[in-house]
């Protein structure tokens, strides 16, 4: 970006020279006022430079080297496994948005013999009396458990085919990072209708806590709320599978595509 004194053209004489609708003409008035002020013509323009520049340092595909026509990509149903993730984790999303309308984070019920807790009664409650709950809850489920089968099958894809060589370590490692981050996601949500399976599961999670090496007691606090398990484990699962999760997900998700977009898809190497 330069620092030199910006031009001194008449801009509003310009506009009136020229054949434009009001929303244009509004548009640009908008876009000549800011610049005069913050200089985002030059901004955009320095983006526009960085960006070509940055894909200029693209190695040069298999199909390009090779001059290779499309019969070459018989990985095709392997690279929409991406895609399918993402349609997977949308739909999730949207099921288990519906089913935080009915769900109660409470272990309410369980000091008491033989009844089941406030949060179990709410899934049976959203399985036999709501309409379609069974089937929203069968949704919810069974994406999320595409979702995990297609993002592993995603990393081995991007491994097997060389994809996460330079210039796209950066994104390897950030897939890495969301991998890990659809499995607590999955745990979180497994821990939710704390049954018998869920208790136990939660157990299990305490436990590997407290033997990671360092922050383990930490660990367990911060997301079990304590040593033993009960109310305060129920919400912070809550909280991070509702509250936590999905925005950090979202973002990182946005993030991934975006410099899958700046860089452009891998083909085999």
């Amino acid at each position: 970006m330069s620092l030199k004194k910006q031009d001194e053209m008449d801009h509003n004489a310009w506009l009136k020279k020229q054949d434009l609708t009001v929303i244009e003409t509004a548009f640009l008035t908008t876009l000549i006022w800011l610049d005069k002020r913050l200089r985002i013509v030059d901004y955009l323009e320095l983006l526009e430079t960085m960006y070509y520049r940055a894909n200029l340092q693209m190695p040069k595909s298999h199909t390009e080297q090779y001059d290779l026509d499309n019969k070459f990509w018989y990985w095709y149903p392997l690279y929409s496994l991406g895609s399918l993730s993402i349609v997977a984790y949308l739909v999730a999303a949207v099921s288990g948005a519906l089913l935080g309308f009915y769900y109660a984070p409470s272990t309410a019920g369980a000091a008491a013999q033989g009844d089941p807790t406030a949060a179990y009664d709410s899934l049976v409650f959203i399985m036999k009396d709501v309409q379609f709950g069974y089937m929203l809850r069968s949704i919810h489920r069974w994406s999320a458990q595409f979702m995990v089968a297609a993002v592993f099958l995603h990393m081995l894809r991007v491994y097997f085919t060389g994809s996460y060589k330079e210039p796209r370590e950066v994104n390897w490692i950030l897939g890495i990072v969301l991998i890990g981050l659809t499995l607590l996601f999955g745990f979180s949500g497994y821990v939710l209708p704390w049954k018998q399976l869920s208790f136990w599961a939660a157990q299990i999670g305490v436990e590997m806590a407290l033997a990671t090496p360092l922050v383990g007691e930490w660990a367990a606090q911060l997301l079990f709320g304590g040593f033993t398990l009960g109310q305060a484990t129920l919400v912070r699962m809550y909280i991070l599978h509702v509250f936590v999760l999905p925005f950090v997900v979202t973002g990182l998700i946005a993030l991934h595509v975006g410099i899958v977009w700046v860089q452009g898809i891998a083909e085999p190497h």
